[in-house]
């Protein structure tokens, strides 16, 4: 046991066995053993600082940017402007219409028989009179014959009554026979006269019946799709007959205008001068035709309050077709001497807390102010002002929404602060490519 104890007490008393735990503790040691986790550590501060920079550098740059210049609150706001003119508008009353032809025919056949021909093309233009089918006429060619052959036989027997009531007469004048026999004689010519009557009637039926086995076009139109075709047996009872045919040209549109209207139209046409109408598409951005107004009904709708109108079009494009729907517009007067400005530059609003239309008035200095307008006629994107301007004024068309009254404005003529050019008209501030100057974006610096 005795060396057991001095190699105890060498360990115990040896310096080099008393320091190691200390320098073990210390921070060279800890950086020894964690330097991977500390740099993974100081990489992601770094790029957390370098998005935080980057980020309010992309929040700032709008505020010192062209954009920011002309838009900002404190910076002139661009706009497009227009002048107010004096000139004439036109009055229109606009409506929604139905194109309706003229003449509607259903094309029916008059007699029975079988369909031996069709004598028209599906959509084809036809004039009135022309074929369009044939029925087997044999049968009605017979009739018309036998119709002819009564009729004179008929008559062979009223020519021979006759000669026999003459003999009768001078009979009855020698007393030869007695005068019963003479009356019934007149009696029979005048039967055999009732007869031929009969027998001209029905030849003419039988004439008539061989010429309905020829199907004509009542009126000058276009034919649609056939109903019936060839080798069918056809009746005057068909429900669809053969061939529906629409007159085209001239072609009407039917529609109805608000009865607050009818005085002044009435008027209109009691002076005798013609109305003109615009058809549009149903977008109502693409004329049709012109036409003008044919006449007006005798009546208003009670349930509506309106009155219908037929305006007649000459339709020689074939660009108005039946039953299309179209936006109409009534050319009621042209009003002189109006206030003329586009409808862009009007705005409703309340500005001074009273609900009204209302227009941003371009001053001398570039300022703008709230003027209260009152409308008049609208024709299309022109508006009429009856009150609250002059000509001459220049009004705002865009970019009054960023605006109040007293803000100033950039003109498109006019070139902002620092600028190159001036932004033309319709163009985004601040966009790049425009006639402005733009100053391009610094990006920010990695940090290492």
């Amino acid at each position: 046991m005795g060396p057991t104890v001095v190699k105890c007490e060498v360990v115990l008393n040896d310096p080099i066995g008393l320091e190691a735990p200390s320098s073990a503790r210390g921070p060279l040691a800890f950086i020894r053993r964690h330097w991977v986790a500390l740099l993974v550590a100081a990489i992601v501060l770094l790029l957390l600082i370098a998005l935080v920079r980057f980020i309010q550098h992309k929040q700032v740059a709008p505020a010192g940017g062209p954009g920011g210049a002309r838009g900002g609150q404190n910076g002139p706001v661009a706009v497009s402007v227009a002048t107010a003119a004096s000139g004439d508008i036109q009055l229109r009353i606009p409506a929604l219409g139905t194109v309706t032809p003229l003449a509607t025919v259903t094309v029916r056949t008059q007699i029975s028989g079988i369909m031996q021909k069709i004598l028209f093309v599906e959509g084809q233009t036809v004039h009135q009179g022309a074929s369009l089918a044939q029925i087997d006429p044999r049968p009605y060619e017979a009739a018309l014959e036998q119709m002819k052959g009564n009729l004179q036989r008929d008559q062979a027997l009223l020519a021979d009554a006759e000669l026999d009531l003459k003999r009768y007469d001078n009979l009855v004048k020698e007393d030869s026979i007695a005068e019963q026999q003479l009356d019934t004689q007149r009696a029979l010519v005048d039967q055999y006269k009732g007869t031929i009557v009969s027998d001209q009637g029905q030849l003419k039926t039988a004439e008539v019946n061989l010429i309905f086995t020829n199907i004509v076009s009542p009126v000058t139109g276009r034919v649609g799709l056939r109903q019936v075709d060839q080798g069918n047996y056809v009746t005057p009872g068909d429900a669809n007959g053969i061939v529906v045919v629409n007159q085209l040209q001239p072609i009407t549109v039917i529609f109805p205008i608000p009865e607050d209207n009818v005085p002044a139209l009435v008027r209109r046409l009691h002076e005798g001068g013609p109305m003109a109408v615009e058809a549009y598409d149903r977008t109502n951005s693409a004329k049709l035709a012109v036409g003008k107004l044919l006449t007006i009904d005798n009546q208003i709708d009670v349930t509506t309050g309106t009155v219908k109108l037929r305006a007649q079009f000459e339709n020689t494009e074939d660009m108005l077709f039946p039953n299309q729907f179209v936006n109409i517009q009534l050319l009621q007067e042209l009003v002189h001497d109006q206030i003329i400005i586009p409808n862009a530059a009007v705005r409703r609003g309340a500005p001074n807390g009273v609900v009204s239309t209302f227009v941003y008035v371009v001053n001398s200095d570039r300022t703008v102010s709230v003027r209260a307008v009152t409308l008049g006629v609208v024709d299309g994107e022109r508006v009429a002002v009856t009150q609250g301007l002059k000509a001459g004024e220049m009004v705002v068309t865009e970019g009054g929404d960023r605006l109040r009254d007293g803000a100033q404005v950039l003109l498109p003529t006019a070139a902002p602060p620092g600028a190159s050019g001036a932004r033309p008209p319709g163009a985004p501030p601040g966009k790049p490519g425009s006639h402005g100057s733009h100053r391009p974006r610094t990006q920010p610096k990695p940090t290492t």
